[in-house]
């Protein structure tokens, strides 16, 4: 073999090794952007599911704010009675200033 014989064989050799190397980069930045695409997929999910969770907390904690017992009826009762009576006293003084 010549001098320009091994130069060309050497450059083929290489040339198809930068083109095996090319291949596996592909395939490499293929898989990296399956990764990314289910990554993605994966945020929109767990980010629509934090939304839910966040509405469905909402609620019950409305819910719990407006919860009544029984035992808050009777002490609001109470004290509605109570201010209709300071209301009752109140016009019967101003009724006998008159």
């Amino acid at each position: 073999m010549t001098f320009d014989e091994q130069t060309l064989a050497l450059f083929q050799t290489r040339v198809r090794q930068m083109i095996l190397q090319l291949r596996q980069l592909k395939k490499e930045n293929e898989e990296l952007y399956a990764m990314v695409d289910s990554g993605e997929r994966e945020i929109k999910e767990l980010r629509e599911q934090l939304k839910q969770k966040s509405y469905e907390y909402d609620t019950l904690k409305m819910m719990k704010m407006v919860e009544v017992s029984d035992g808050d009826i009777d002490r609001v009762k109470d004290r509605l009675a109570g201010l209709i009576r300071d209301v009752n006293r109140c016009i019967a003084i101003l009724s006998e200033q008159k």
